[in-house]
């Protein structure tokens, strides 16, 4: 057996199949040649030429995105996951790909600690694993986002997007029962068999929680998947005036 596919079989097992020297690591994968089936159904709207712009990549897992944004020429490229073995994994491939990629461990409550904003954030497929989200998206408009933000969430229920309006009155009770209106569903034990599956959105509870963290939504080019940018967050989501 060669050294790489020993190393890679040592490592396992993998979320994220890739190939290093010929060698798959998840050939197997129940959703097929994941990631890299879905990235060609959007990777058009991320520049071919990232130009040496700056890439945060969080909840990097093996680095899949990590390694296709260094290879579209970003400058300096961070992935932080919280799962160690991950990480492993990253470092193995960026190795072996030669590619100058720093990976951390950390959470996304963490980011904060980075003291440093980047061109373009990556959060893809950790959105439903947190008992916070919403924190999340406002700690990464608060500390880390500068410019685009590429976000994917699982998504469950209505595909529809109730538009809402601006107030209701303490006596509404049927837009609560519209479909189509923003729900987040509360995950007490398991999904998937994973149980750390917390809250699953539906479409419109997506977008709604993007546009109150201040992100505006650019394009939305293929289920679950956005590219946003750094826009105004809602006024009553803004921390309150420091005291002097």
């Amino acid at each position: 057996m060669g050294g790489v596919k020993k190393r890679i079989i040592e490592l396992g097992p993998w979320f994220q199949n890739m190939e290093i020297a010929g060698v798959k690591t998840a050939p197997d994968h129940f959703l097929g040649d994941y990631p890299a089936f879905k990235w060609e159904g959007f990777a058009h709207v991320i520049p071919d030429d990232l130009e040496g712009r700056s890439v945060l990549d969080i909840g990097c897992n093996a680095g899949f995105y990590s390694l296709e944004m260094k290879r579209r020429h970003a400058g300096r490229v961070v992935g932080i996951d919280s799962d160690p073995h991950y990480l492993d994994q990253a470092r193995f491939v960026a190795e072996q790909s030669r590619l100058d990629i720093e990976f951390r461990q950390m959470s996304v409550y963490d980011v904060g600690s980075l003291n440093e904003r980047f061109d373009l954030v990556i959060f893809m497929g950790v959105f439903y694993h947190l008992r916070h989200p919403l924190l999340a998206l406002d700690l990464i408009f608060e500390h880390v986002a500068d410019d685009m933000m590429l976000f994917q969430s699982l998504q469950r229920g209505d595909e529809r997007t109730l538009a809402v309006k601006e107030d209701y009155p303490f006596s509404e009770w049927a837009v609560f029962d519209e479909p189509s209106s923003p729900k987040l569903f509360f995950v007490e034990e398991r999904y998937a068999a994973d149980p750390t599956n917390w809250f699953i959105p539906n479409k419109a509870a997506v977008e709604a929680m993007l546009r109150s963290a201040g992100f505006i939504i650019q394009e939305n080019p293929e289920r679950e998947v956005y590219l946003c940018r750094r826009g105004k967050r809602h006024y009553a989501a803004e921390p309150p005036p420091q005291a002097t």
